[in-house]
């Protein structure tokens, strides 16, 4: 454990865990929204941002984000007027950031080289001042995500209900996006701008398999990105190995190992309620669309109804008939 006396080791374990709790708190949100690529799209815009530092002799990290922050706020402003779709809007922030960060730090004499440790992370070499501006702008994203946590998720879930309850559905929006522009920046030292998607939608999706409850999901999927976060790095020091790379293949991994415990928790916990109902079974109604396909273990509750299985999913109750769905 002589390691924990190392300087370097310590700054490096604190941007750890504030990643680790940074990227998955907004990537719920964005998880909810479906924009699980977003973080991708502003990694590559801030690509840009650090050509832009190397072509002014600034600072990379405070430049980034600031480039990052007005990119996304732009791109969300084109998609709500119409003017872009998602995909579109995604598209620009990959090609156009990466383009113009290779393009200005070519300008500024700059080659691939001295952009990789952005690019794939360099969490063992951060100094003291971006500690702080890590710690500062970490704590920043913290509050909102968990002081406004009823509004974002209202936003997130549905906005159309969102705005019948008088919330300012653009502003909150805006704010998401500006959000995870500054997380992005935020863990482009520790797991690099090309890596840091997978630590927020990646420890999302393991909660999400073992927990239910939005607020629940969002705890477990901070504890799981700190446990990535903090071991990903004790194991790049001791096997001298990438630390972004390793932190995101723990997170894999741990997803991998959710899966079946998953299936596990949805057949021990699955719901059975006895159905009290004196109106008959509408019959042979058919639902709309019904993609999804219930079984023992799909987590809906399961309702022993005239001689079948009712299931309820979303205010309705649900029967299979020969290979459709009846509404009932």
């Amino acid at each position: 454990m002589e390691w924990l006396a190392l300087e370097f080791m310590q700054r490096a374990l604190l941007a750890a865990v504030i990643t680790g709790l940074t990227a998955p708190a907004i990537g719920t949100y964005l998880v909810q929204r479906r924009l699980s690529l977003l973080g991708d799209g502003l990694g590559h815009l801030a690509v840009a941002g650090v050509g832009l530092a190397f072509l002014t002799g600034t600072a990379p990290l405070p430049v980034a984000v600031v480039v990052c922050v007005v990119g996304a706020i732009a791109i969300e402003l084109l998609r709500e007027l119409g003017r872009t779709s998602g995909d579109v809007g995604l598209a620009i922030l990959f090609y156009g950031g990466l383009s113009g960060g290779l393009l200005l730090a070519s300008l500024a004499g700059q080659g691939t080289g001295t952009l990789s440790a952005f690019l794939f992370g360099s969490l063992l070499t951060i100094n003291a001042t971006e500690l702080w501006i890590i710690a500062g702008l970490g704590a920043v994203v913290l509050i909102v995500c968990l002081g406004l946590l009823p509004q974002l998720f209202a936003v997130s879930a549905d906005e159309p209900f969102a705005r019948t309850i008088g919330l300012p559905v653009r502003v909150y929006n805006i704010l998401i996006v500006a959000l995870a522009a500054v997380t992005v920046t935020v863990s482009m030292r520790t797991v690099g701008l090309l890596l840091v998607s997978a630590l927020m939608v990646v420890p999302v999706a393991t909660a999400n398999h073992l927990v239910i409850g939005f607020r629940r999901s969002m705890l477990v999927a901070m504890g799981l990105g700190v446990l990535a976060a903090v071991s990903g790095t004790i194991g790049s020091y001791q096997f001298d190995t990438a630390p972004g790379a390793l932190i995101v293949v723990i997170a894999i991994g741990v997803f991998a190992l959710s899966w079946p415990a998953s299936l596990l928790l949805a057949r021990r916990y699955a719901p059975a309620v006895e159905l009290t109902d004196d109106q008959p079974p509408r019959s042979h109604e058919l639902t709309e669309e019904h993609p999804h396909v219930h079984s023992a273990t799909c987590g809906h509750p399961a309702v022993p109804h005239a001689g079948h299985v009712d299931y309820i999913h979303d205010g309705h109750r649900h029967a299979a008939h020969e290979g459709h769905y009846d509404e009932h």
